[in-house]
């Protein structure tokens, strides 16, 4: 899954390339850099790749998505609608610009459920979020349908889904905006970053100077820069720009190794008539950074992973129905407040009422479903093993269910 697992010579060269000019930051001295400039490569690249006509740089996925929620207007009293099952930088960058995160149940797509969408609209709904998880796509036909009847904002969080595509289109490049992540673990990665990608100029223009303290850009004295408006640092580095370009070099090879372990892994998890699979609006899309499957209950789910953990195999695999990070229930600093400055009334009275939402649709989803990370230096024979443990538990467990009953 990862693109550190295919780090090499491709990244050191970029990454040399800076530190023979000594400048590392991205945005001036012309004169030293000697015509380095990875960011601004690694941005051209980016649209290329992507088919976008914009991207802009930043220093994480989180950065991506408060500098997109910004240039798109979004702040105080502002309503986003996004998933119950998200990394918490979703709805933290929503509270960063002062808006307020309606969590909304998904389905079987492992993202948002359109019908769930519509449901909490109301008149301070200005933006829905979907979130491609674990390297799938949410309904964005759907969606966009929603947004269009009720002129809403698009803004995709397509920080775990980079390479995936929907109708042949990218991920990301569908919405008004949308967000990768190069963190270390992400499909290709710059140790750290991300990058907001839009086919909208002006949004463009706000990202550019929102993320570097409100520049504009426009002359060639960065010290005589004008400030349109207020912005944040939210710059990446020429290092970190660097090793991006180099791994945006081998995305193809990365999704090409991706399909093909997963779908391998997953024809040997078919043999079992209890397993189902997550659905994929597009099949074709589908990045393959996870295999994402679920068994008939919560309870036999719960005893397939305390056996996968007690063999020594559950490693790769996520329950994300106890995971602390990626689902809403264990967010509990999320439903308590739990912030070191205060939020604003609009988003305390939300947040207060998280602790008795009913999300009983989500954690029927969530409680039956493990994904299981795909590796780019797994083996065919390792791929086999590695199937063929989990099968074996899985059965193990609902034989013993079938004696118990």
């Amino acid at each position: 899954m990862p693109g550190f697992e295919f780090f090499g010579d491709e990244e050191r060269k970029e990454v040399n390339d800076v530190l023979e000019t000594g400048i590392m930051m991205r945005y001036g001295f012309d004169g030293p850099r000697k015509g380095v400039w990875k960011a601004v490569e690694l941005e051209k690249a980016i649209t290329e790749t992507f088919g976008c006509k914009h991207a802009q740089l930043v220093s994480s996925g989180t950065a991506a998505l408060t500098t997109a929620l910004a240039a798109l207007g979004i702040g105080a009293g502002d309503e986003v609608i996004m998933p119950s099952f998200t990394f918490v930088a979703s709805f933290e960058a929503v509270l960063s610009v002062g808006a307020v995160p309606i969590l909304v149940d998904i389905d079987e797509t492992l993202t948002v459920n359109p019908e769930a969408v519509r449901q909490a609209i109301t008149p301070k709904t200005k933006c829905i979020m979907p979130v491609h998880m674990c390297g799938s796509m949410a309904d964005m036909d759907a969606l966009q349908q929603i947004c269009a009847e009720h002129n809403l904002l698009l803004l995709e969080d397509a920080c775990q889904s980079i390479g995936a595509t929907y109708k042949g289109k990218a991920l990301g490049t569908i919405g008004d905006a949308g967000t990768f992540s190069f963190d270390f673990v992400k499909t290709i990665t710059c140790a750290e970053g991300g990058a907001v990608l839009t086919n909208n100029n002006d949004i463009y223009i706000k990202c550019d100077g929102y993320s570097d303290h409100g520049h504009d850009h426009l002359g060639v004295d960065r010290g005589a820069d004008l400030h349109p408006f207020i912005g944040y640092n939210f710059r990446i580095s020429e290092l970190h720009a660097a090793v991006g370009l180099a791994q945006i070099r081998k995305l193809s090879k990365f999704l090409a190794i991706q399909r093909k372990n997963h779908a391998q892994l997953k024809a040997i998890l078919s043999q079992i008539p209890e397993i189902t699979f997550r659905s994929v609006p597009d099949a074709h899309g589908d990045s393959c950074t996870f295999l994402s499957w679920f068994l008939p209950t919560a309870d036999i789910m719960r005893d397939v992973v305390a056996e996968l953990k007690a063999k020594s195999i559950y490693a790769g695999n996520f329950y994300w129905f106890d995971n602390n990070w990626h689902y809403i229930r264990k967010w509990h600093h999320l439903k308590n407040n739990a912030t070191l400055g205060a939020l604003n009334d609009s988003q305390m009275a939300t947040l207060a009422k998280l602790d008795s939402t009913d999300f009983s649709a989500s954690d029927a989803v969530i409680s039956r479903c493990i994904s299981t990370a795909i590796s780019l230096t797994w083996t065919e024979e390792q791929i086999q093993d590695k199937g063929n443990k989990i099968a074996a538990v899985i059965k193990q467990v609902l034989q013993q269910k079938l004696q118990e009953a």
